[in-house]
């Protein structure tokens, strides 16, 4: 089963620079994405190719957003209270529907509900009995003490992003734990896949000493990134089959020369329970489909033998 998790930065002009046919290059079998950032009503044309779809838009126009893409109908999707868009290959219909049930929802979560940042589905039984996630982190910023004006390209805020992202990462712990267990109970292994903008360690920024005191490499959102890792919960499948690799990078900045030096940074993730993550086989990012950049971000591809 091939997976593919990417941030579109936008659907609109990710297919302006090929999306479609990368989807139709890379077969996968599930396609998640993150800052779909569209509303339902102004989605293109065949927005989800031949894919079964699953979107949940938030309420933010032209932000943030999540999907999961799925070659057979998924038979379970949970947000956080939010209703989604369902379309199967072909259909243009614009109606939201409920999502399943998701039950109490872990302290602290009810306050992003309406962002567009989670989405999860079972997968059909013929494609394997996992759970797939698609998360949206919030960038964050700085804490106020380490604020130089001089220095930031937005206003200082008194550390409020920061503020907002370590509450957010506080209250995804708990539900992450909660969801992973929750597939565990239906027989299913858990995958949660997306842009946590956090890099981890040394190997995930090119630059990592001056970024040091940078927002998604700060130590405390590098530790909690650590604490939801472990051999029995979950496991980072791309730096277990690179585990001596710098990268491999999955975002660049759009400024100068960091694409062409590969100056990146490996923020996006797929994150398995032990038994799928011992499954993949392969892992790469897709720098580029017919020399163009997709996004900011690349597609992050993982084949798992199910």
């Amino acid at each position: 089963m091939r997976i593919a998790s990417v941030n579109l930065n936008g659907i609109r002009a990710a297919r302006r620079r090929g999306l479609e046919g990368w989807m139709e290059h890379r077969d996968c079998d599930v396609i998640t994405a993150q800052e779909v950032r569209c509303t339902v009503a102004d989605l293109p044309e065949d927005a989800f190719g031949g894919y079964h779809a699953v979107y949940e838009p938030g309420s933010i126009p032209g932000r943030n957003g999540v999907a999961v893409l799925t070659r057979r109908p998924p038979v379970a999707v949970r947000t956080w209270g939010a209703e989604v868009l369902r379309r199967a290959p072909g259909e243009g219909h614009t109606s939201l529907v409920p999502a399943d049930d998701p039950g109490p929802l872990a302290r602290g979560i009810s306050r992003y509900a309406p962002e567009g940042r989670y989405l999860e589905v079972d997968l059909d039984a013929a494609q394997g009995p996992v759970t797939v996630a698609s998360l949206y982190l919030p960038k964050g910023g700085l804490p106020a003490e380490l604020q130089v004006a001089a220095r930031m390209r937005e206003a200082p805020d008194g550390g409020a992003r920061y503020q907002r992202k370590m509450h957010f990462l506080d209250a995804f712990a708990r539900h992450l734990a909660r969801a992973r267990t929750a597939a565990r109970r239906r027989g299913r292994e858990f995958l949660l896949t997306g842009d946590l903008n956090i890099a981890h360690s040394r190997q995930d920024v090119a630059a990592w000493r001056r970024n040091q005191r940078s927002e998604g490499f700060l130590p405390e959102e590098r530790q909690w990134l650590d604490d939801q890792l472990s051999p029995r919960t979950l496991v980072d499948v791309v730096r277990r089959l690179h585990p001596e690799a710098d990268g491999p990078y999955s975002w660049w900045s759009w400024l100068g020369q960091a694409y062409a030096r590969d100056a990146g940074w490996r923020i996006d993730y797929q994150l398995a329970t032990p038994a799928l993550a011992r499954a993949a086989v392969s892992a790469e990012v897709d720098r580029e489909h017919d020399g163009v950049r997709l996004s900011d971000h690349a597609p992050v591809v993982v084949d798992y033998a199910l």
